[in-house]
């Protein structure tokens, strides 16, 4: 049974504390690349807020129940990495990306779905927006302040 393709449309949650540490996750199929939770519709019919929620407990164990999460009212378009691009359907070549921020108290546990990722890290702000690869990632963590007001 073959799998079917993603939909071009996701979420980009960052996980922070309110002092505006970051969690950072490290992709297991990319060694060395770190992101904020990231994630795919699972169908058309699912909500960006339930994308975030399912991406979030999926790739961390965290219940948004425990923090609070929010809608940054943000989206990136951008194109598709191309060592990605077989996971959608012939011809798709970018993809539309929800912004949202998950507020959580200092020292909420972290498990991750080892076959997505292999490790985490807590880094301020500027930090994390400096060590995570992807441009968009980075200008999202860059705006947490804004969205903490």
């Amino acid at each position: 049974m073959s799998r079917p393709f993603k939909l071009p449309l996701s979420v980009l949650v960052v996980i922070h504390t309110p002092a505006l540490d970051v969690l950072l996750i490290n992709r297991a199929d990319a060694p060395g690349t770190w992101q904020s939770v990231t994630g795919s519709k699972d169908s058309e019919d699912e909500s960006f807020q339930e994308t975030a929620q399912r991406e979030v407990m999926e790739e961390t164990g965290i219940p948004c129940a425990i923090g609070r999460l929010s809608d940054w009212n943000l989206e990136n378009v951008y194109d598709i990495y191309p060592r990605y691009l077989h996971r959608y359907a012939p011809g798709v070549t970018r993809n539309r990306e929800h912004v949202f921020g998950l507020c959580v108290p200092e020292g909420t546990p972290v498990t991750l779905n080892p076959r997505e990722h292999t490790a985490y890290q807590w880094l301020p702000w500027r930090k994390a927006a400096d060590t995570c690869f992807s441009p968009s990632n980075a200008e999202a963590i860059l705006m947490l302040p804004e969205f903490m007001q």
